[in-house]
């Protein structure tokens, strides 16, 4: 017989994807979550979760080795303080969502994440960038989509998934779409000049019947079809021109993302607009680019230090 607590998991789960539109990555990360601490408390009810269990829930995580590739021990270490808070943000939401429902058990206020370093940024030089959106040459139908694919990601600042979720019938003829993120929100994305030229030259040679922007070629792939680019294909073609253009360090999409970031901010764009170009619900996630492009202050240590 399914205990109580695990109906009410199922009901939060399935709350977050009707009402909150989360997607099924998250929601199944949530009850992968979740089902470790219930698990480990042994929690039969929601009056199971108190100070008590949750703090011997976080030092046993605390202790737990990490692990290579999911399966490989990491001698001495254990398991990093950011995935433990993925532990503790799925508990408080869990909570919060009992809150709601005025369903008696800890205040989700008493959940508190551990102190984390704070996130470096994976960047590229200018130069680098400049290399790699130069990398693919020819004008073969590959090196045209991949020639496509670099100019968009840096263009739009798209997450790699975003990307591989456009359809062909895009309108090249604005310098704006709309695309769908994270948690099904919309919002409007821009096209420069040299990623819309880029896009049409691939366009005219594609002789496939393929709904997606992006695809296979034949004799990419063992299977010899065409289909769809998934992630890790882009991220693959992404590495590859990285290589080629001689940069050292690792580039993904996403590094392309914190380029397209970093350039706006560097050109004097505002934080808020920023924000809502890369699709970020929360400000503090996109704040942590300041960092980096701060021209004043840099200009300001340029100018007053050490001129004696």
């Amino acid at each position: 017989m399914v205990s109580e607590i695990e109906k009410l998991k199922r009901e939060f789960l399935e709350y977050l994807e009707i009402e909150k539109g989360s997607s099924l990555k998250t929601i199944e990360n949530y009850e992968h979550y979740l089902s470790k601490i219930f698990e480990h408390g042994k929690f039969k009810d929601v009056k199971d979760i108190n100070d008590n269990s949750v703090r011997e829930f976080r030092l046993w995580l605390n202790r737990q080795p990490a692990l290579h590739a999911g399966t490989k021990r990491i001698p001495g270490k254990t398991i990093s303080k950011k995935t433990q808070n993925y532990y503790m943000i799925a508990l408080r939401m869990f909570l919060k969502y009992l809150g709601k429902r005025d369903i008696k058990t800890l205040s989700a206020d008493k959940i508190e994440l551990a102190k984390t370093p704070e996130r470096s940024l994976d960047l590229i030089t200018a130069s680098e960038l400049s290399r790699l959106l130069k990398a693919p040459e020819g004008n073969d139908i590959k090196s045209l989509r991949d020639k496509a694919i670099l100019e968009l990601l840096f263009s739009t600042g798209l997450r790699v998934s975003e990307l591989c979720s456009l359809t062909n019938d895009i309108d090249l003829s604005a310098d704006e779409f709309s695309i769908r993120g994270k948690g099904g929100k919309v919002r409007v994305v821009f096209l420069s000049d040299e990623a819309r030229k880029a896009i049409k030259s691939y366009l005219a040679l594609r002789k496939d019947m393929e709904e997606a922007l992006f695809v296979r070629l034949a004799g990419e792939t063992s299977k010899e079809k065409t289909g769809p680019l998934t992630r890790r294909s882009v991220e693959r073609i992404v590495k590859q021109y990285a290589i080629k253009a001689g940069i050292s360090k690792k580039v993904t999409p996403h590094v392309v993302r914190h380029c397209f970031a970093t350039d706006l901010l560097q050109n004097g764009a505002d934080i808020r607009s920023v924000q809502m170009m890369l699709g970020h619900s929360n400000i503090a996630t996109t704040q942590i680019y300041t960092h980096v492009t701060d021209k004043q202050l840099r200009e300001v240590h340029k100018k007053f230090h050490s001129r004696k």
